[in-house]
């Protein structure tokens, strides 16, 4: 199936790493040039590196994005190098613990690092995506929906996110502009592997996740992730807009206590 986002550009927050980096390598499987703005260097610039030797451009651009000067920085930047951006990736984020007894300093620190430079990119791009009718994918968490404890930053930015979604996407419709989240679970990433390893039996601290969801009791990999943005940003799907999309395997809605353990039942009979 042709996406048809060869030649398109796509600004990506936080694409070199997890999630973020299984975007970025899905839009230049597609043909996509990829602008990818994060903190920390060495992968991004690993990530150029590589591309360029292949005749591709995926442009690292290095910034703190809680800066509003670097959001600003970023979308310029990639104006000047591409001319254009088609697809804007709201991905950065971190889930901070930032809890209700820290106070109200940490908690507008922890919506800094997970929700104001959503806006701010949206902001900055929006003429830029108004000329191309374009389209921007937020990703989002589960934590929005369910909760977590312990993390009342992280959880008031992902709803948040998914209120702008619905937001942009009735705002930014007269200019063609498509707005959608996309919202992991129990995602499988190098930093959920860490914590997993940190457990006193990491197998079973694996497997006790697992047994509750759903869909083959597995985590979602990042690449399952990366395949719904990349198909949500593309020319298949064109009518699609203020939806809220968990790639979960039935994690977030599905009633668990018919999958843990000898809990589980044969739905089938």
């Amino acid at each position: 199936m042709d996406l048809g986002l060869e030649g398109k550009v796509v600004l990506i927050t936080g694409g070199s790493k997890g999630i973020g980096e299984a975007i970025t390598r899905t839009f230049m499987a597609e043909g996509a040039r990829v602008a990818n703005i994060n903190r920390s260097t060495a992968e991004g610039e690993a990530l150029e590196a590589e591309y360029a030797a292949q005749g591709q451009q995926c442009l690292f651009i290095q910034g703190d994005l809680t800066n509003l000067d670097a959001c600003k920085q970023a979308v310029e930047k990639t104006l000047n190098v591409f001319g254009r951006i088609d697809v804007l990736v709201n991905n950065a984020g971190v889930n901070d613990g930032i809890s209700l007894s820290d106070g109200p300093e940490a908690f507008i620190g922890s919506l800094e690092r997970n929700l104001i430079h959503y806006y701010a990119m949206a902001h900055y791009a929006l003429d830029a995506l108004k000329q191309s009718q374009g389209a921007i994918i937020n990703i989002s968490s589960k934590v929005a929906a369910t909760g977590q404890g312990g993390t009342s930053g992280y959880a008031a930015s992902k709803g948040g996110i998914n209120g702008l979604t619905r937001e942009w996407a009735l705002d930014l419709a007269a200019d063609n502009i498509r707005v959608n989240t996309v919202v992991p679970a129990e995602t499988w990433t190098p930093l959920y592997a860490e914590l997993i390893e940190q457990s006193e039996d990491p197998s079973a601290a694996k497997r006790q996740i697992e047994d509750i969801i759903p869909l083959g009791q597995r985590f979602t990999t990042s690449q399952e992730i990366a395949d719904m943005v990349v198909f949500l940003s593309s020319q298949r799907s064109l009518h699609t807009t203020g939806q809220i999309h968990y790639v979960d395997g039935g994690y977030t809605h599905l009633d668990r206590k018919y999958t843990s353990g000898s809990n589980r039942v044969d739905l089938s009979k």
